[in-house]
């Protein structure tokens, strides 16, 4: 809703210069996470889950399942209000405006890097929600329920980030069963981390030789692993991820994109009053597939 006291001139303004600021970021959680679209204020998402593997049938055929999981999704809604002077407006008209537009929209992708890689370090609790087996994302007892195995697995762990202990989770993260009780195969290959691990992240992703150990051994997982880093996660934190999947182990739900939603004056306000912009979106955070990510340590 624009009021018609706001000149159309500085709606397309600030309407332009926001959609530019949100083209101009690539944003590191796009690596992690899925956009899911909604088109209602809450959706039941449904998985059929693993398809059952071939049996023998010279006896006779075997009736095999699916195992549905369900998991049900609510958006949040965020807003950044920004204002300039009618006074400022008049005296630099496209400068001033831009650049605080510019800043939201920036914002927005900023503030979405945000939840997504909180989400990832906060998966042991509950904070962001639960993985649709009702577990932590990140804990000891995953169990599928209905599935064909029915002992529990763990993509939690409390290692620090050394080439050892990577290869302790790394070996772990491969041998994931889904729900059929058969191996999925998902392979781990990005690693990422909080600042104070880049230098080791580095060395296991780019040193080709073994970096803890004097005979220059082959470390196997150079080249093959790549990794990012986030300040939002905490110092000791580190994680290990599918990243080759079409499916990621964060969705970031996404209900409406970021858009300038309100425009309004209010001439009480100093310098000739204010011109006020509102930018508004809904989305939220949820978690997909557990074995898609492993903790390496909280």
């Amino acid at each position: 809703m624009y009021s018609g006291q706001v000149p159309n001139h500085l709606i397309y303004g600030a309407r332009a210069g926001f959609l530019q600021a949100l083209k101009s970021v690539t944003p590191q959680w796009t690596q992690i996470a899925n956009v899911v679209n909604m088109d209602r204020k809450s959706v039941d998402l449904v998985d059929l889950g693993a398809a059952p593997m071939p049996k023998e049938s010279g006896a006779g055929i075997t009736i095999q399942d699916f195992i549905e999981k369900n998991l049900t999704i609510k958006p949040k809604d965020w807003d950044i209000t920004v204002f300039i002077s009618h006074n400022a407006m008049q005296d630099d008209q496209t400068g001033v405006l831009e650049n605080r537009v510019r800043g939201a929209g920036q914002n927005f992708q900023k503030h979405m890097d945000k939840i997504v890689f909180q989400a990832l370090n906060g998966g042991g609790a509950a904070t962001y929600g639960l993985c649709y087996d009702g577990q932590y994302f990140f804990d000891t007892d995953h169990v599928d329920k209905g599935g064909v195995y029915q002992s529990s697995q763990s993509n939690a762990n409390t290692l620090s980030l050394t080439l050892d202990n990577f290869e302790t989770v790394w070996v772990a993260a491969s041998q994931y069963l889904d729900d059929q009780g058969e191996i999925v195969g998902f392979m781990p290959n990005l690693l990422v981390v909080p600042p104070a691990y880049k230098r080791e992240a580095a060395q296991i992703a780019d040193n080709r030789e073994a970096y803890d150990v004097a005979n220059r051994a082959i470390n196997p997982f150079s080249g093959e692993t790549r990794y990012i880093v986030s300040p939002y996660l905490d110092s000791t934190s580190w994680y290990l991820i599918a990243g080759n999947e079409s499916i990621k182990p964060i969705m970031l739900v996404m209900r409406e994109q970021p858009n300038l939603q309100e425009a309004w004056f209010d001439p009480a306000k100093p310098d000739g009053g204010h011109y006020y912009f509102k930018f508004y979106a809904r989305y939220n955070v949820a978690f997909s597939d557990w074995r898609l990510a492993t903790q390496g340590q909280t």
